[in-house]
């Protein structure tokens, strides 16, 4: 009897639990309602959203363009209570962010598709399509989107720290090459955490 009562459970929260979508291309499995248009999984006082984002979809919904990058968010802070945020960057155009260091969060790059260069500390790494390579917190580093197609890189932060807050901020502005300063550019890195210390890969 207990033993039937025990393998219960796990089949009662599934059945009470229901696929819902937060926003196009994301499906949250709920059991009732949440902030911000969300649900969570009702049997657990704790539980966080859990979404599916569809293939080129965006966590919120939105669709973003961050300096070269056209961006799409796909764990976003509150997903994880703050210990992680991922995004995708689609490149066409070569060329990426300067030499900077993160004081606060490790950065997973991972390639899905194309050829980048990411620098780590004083070392330079080709990468292809499912090559990664950790940028851990403290060490500057760099990324470049090196390919003649186009290019997709899965950034993954942890603990998310105020990245999330950070791309935002660089959406809002509307930077991108040329059209921001040195001087600008520094001052936003160091008010989310990070700092610049050298210019972007020449390629």
């Amino acid at each position: 009897m207990e033993r039937r009562s025990v393998l219960a459970l796990p089949l009662a929260a599934l059945v009470g639990s229901t696929a819902l979508r937060a926003s196009p291309g994301v499906t949250v499995l709920s059991g009732g309602p949440a902030p911000s248009g969300t649900t969570l999984d009702a049997s657990r006082p704790d539980a966080l959203p859990i979404a599916a984002v569809q293939a080129g979809g965006d966590r919120d919904g939105r669709k973003r363009q961050i300096g070269v990058s056209a961006t799409t968010y796909k764990v976003v802070t509150s997903d994880t209570r703050g210990n992680l945020f991922v995004i995708e960057q689609a490149n066409q155009r070569r060329g990426g962010p300067p030499l900077h260091v993160h004081h606060g969060e490790d950065e997973l790059f991972y390639v899905l598709d194309g050829e980048y260069l990411v620098q780590v500390g004083e070392k330079r790494f080709p990468l292809k399509t499912g090559d990664c390579i950790l940028g851990p917190r403290g060490v500057p580093h760099a990324w470049a989107f090196v390919g003649s197609t186009v290019g997709r890189l899965l950034l993954s932060y942890a603990p998310a720290g105020k990245m999330e807050a950070f791309f935002n901020a660089w959406e809002q502005l509307g930077f991108s090459p040329g059209g921001y300063s040195k001087e600008k550019d520094a001052g936003l890195l160091k008010s989310y955490g990070m700092e610049r210390v050298g210019p972007p890969i020449q390629l």
